[in-house]
């Protein structure tokens, strides 16, 4: 008896699991029809986002990198899964308390998608069809789980002309179910997800005012070492969305309000019909832990910040432009950054191309010498002139810096840690970071001992990061390495350790290695 009970609530636990399998494919389904954000995993993925705190987030990033993303997803289906076979559970049991499981699993995917910036009745409709699809298929299920063995604590009794092989053809069919509904659900994403948006097609414009050439010298073209321009593919992207937000250059426009002498709006066409600027400029993530790789260098074309705020008149105490993307997300950038002189742009264009989707199509900020979470806005729409005292931006909300320009930072390129190097002369190289200050000078010291000057490469200008290399005569044996940058101020990076927040990590980088 207790092996059939553990028999049928088995069953029960894989009904549950199928339907809900059922539920997710009908529900992706749908949303490729009204929109990906509606589809639920998205939409509690990004609720989890904005829920988390910033030092959970933080974990995440440094130990899952651009993975991080998929670990959530992969979480959030994990307990959905479990979530699932639960109510398989319950409702053999008792159908009405799997059909209130499901209940709550809408209600969560239903909340979850309402708490997103921007949505509409229509987004809740893949949760509601998903859940609708799941309840039709646990009724299936769980009545031929009952069947054949019964409810728990009841009587088994099957009816005539009624054996095993019915549960495994309704088994049968709810498997088949839940893989083409997963299946069509991945098949309207891919059909039916058209968003319009086409960076390619987009033609820039010559830049009025173009950047210097790169010096022939500014990249030391060592293997391992990192370019001085960071390609497109290549660099690093940071944000909080599961899907990126789609924008078409057509409907764009850009809203400028809050504390100004007029309210503008400018369109996409509008905006390239502007005098455009082209800069070489070094972002940097405030995420970035030491030694890390949440940064890089490229050639962005844009208009002046600084010129669109003139026009739109900067009313007198506005210290603060507080810049909303499209999918919700607030940064807040000093004016005075803005209006300083520095190539501050409302960029269009990446290394010669339109802006990729994932950084920020069709338009976004850079401001040089900040840290991308009060600088640099991606799918930007709208810049509201304020105060500090009076709004708080995204991240500043959750124990981040208001103010946070970016520390001078040194990194080891070559050798790799732990790599193992022949005894002789060993070429140590790396890039070094002040953006909007400049480096000056960079030391590296071995095994703890005397400091000794790196050649530093050729400067591209004081907004970008600075290749250097050291040629070390390295002994048999274990070895640490440690890297210092000074910038153009004569201010030598801290040795102190500190992690991202509130305002990004500071200390040495260092490298062990094995000389043979």
């Amino acid at each position: 008896m207790a092996a059939m009970n553990f028999i049928r609530e088995a069953a029960g636990a894989l009904a549950g699991l199928l339907a809900g399998a059922v539920a997710l494919g009908v529900a992706e389904l749908t949303a490729a029809i009204t929109g990906a954000r509606g589809a639920p995993v998205v939409a509690v993925g990004e609720a989890a986002i904005n829920l988390t705190p910033a030092p959970v987030k933080e974990f995440a990033i440094a130990h899952f990198g651009t993975h991080d993303k998929l670990a959530l997803v992969t979480g959030i289906l994990v307990l959905l899964a479990g979530f699932a076979a639960v109510i398989g559970l319950l409702a053999v049991r008792r159908l009405a308390l799997g059909l209130a499981g499901l209940g709550a699993f809408a209600a969560v995917g239903v909340t979850a998608v309402t708490s997103l910036p921007g949505t509409t009745v229509v987004d809740v409709v893949p949760t509601l069809a998903g859940a609708a699809a799941a309840a039709a298929a646990m009724f299936a299920l769980v009545r031929a789980v009952r069947m054949v063995w019964g409810k728990s604590g009841g009587v088994t009794e099957v009816p005539i002309g009624m054996d095993r092989r019915r549960l495994l053809i309704a088994g049968a069919f709810g498997a088949g179910a839940a893989v083409v509904a997963a299946g069509a659900g991945g098949l309207g994403s891919a059909l039916l997800g058209r968003s319009g948006v086409s960076p390619g097609q987009v033609r820039l414009p010559v830049p009025a005012f173009r950047a210097a050439r790169v010096p022939s010298g500014a990249d030391l073209r060592l293997a391992g070492l990192t370019p001085f321009v960071t390609l497109n593919a290549g660099f690093y992207r940071v944000d909080t969305d599961l899907v990126l937000p789609q924008l078409s250059p057509q409907t764009w426009t850009l809203k400028i309000d809050g504390m100004v002498g007029r309210e503008l709006e400018i369109s996409f066409a509008e905006l390239l019909r502007m005098p455009l600027t082209e800069a070489d400029i070094t972002l940097v993530c405030v995420s970035n832990e030491v030694g890390g790789t949440y940064n890089g260098n490229a050639r962005w074309l844009g208009v002046p910040l600084a010129g669109l705020l003139r026009r739109a008149g900067v009313r007198a105490g506005a210290d603060q432009v507080l810049s909303s993307a499209a999918d919700g997300m607030t940064i807040s950038t000093p004016v005075e950054t803005i209006m300083d002189g520095r190539n501050a742009l409302l960029a269009v264009g990446m290394n010669g191309q339109p802006l990729p989707v994932a950084h920020g199509f069709p338009a976004r900020m850079i401001v040089p010498g900040l840290y991308g979470y009060v600088s640099a806005t991606k799918w930007v729409t709208r810049l509201t002139l304020t105060t500090f005292a009076r709004q708080q931006a995204y991240w500043t909300q959750r124990g981040y810096s208001a103010q946070a320009p970016i520390k001078t930072e040194s990194r080891i390129d070559v050798p790799r840690p732990l790599a193992q190097v022949k005894a002789g002369q060993v070429t140590v190289a790396g890039v070094a970071w002040a953006p909007h200050t400049g480096i000056d000078a960079v030391e590296v010291s071995a095994d703890d001992g005397p400091w000794h000057q790196a050649r530093l490469a050729a400067s591209g200008g004081i907004d970008t990061w600075r290749q250097w290399r050291w040629d070390w005569d390295a002994s048999p044996g274990l070895h640490r390495l440690r890297v210092r940058a000074t910038d153009t101020t004569g201010a030598t990076q801290t040795p102190m350790r500190a992690g991202p927040v509130p305002n990004g990590a500071s200390g040495w980088d260092s490298v062990v290695v094995t000389v043979t």
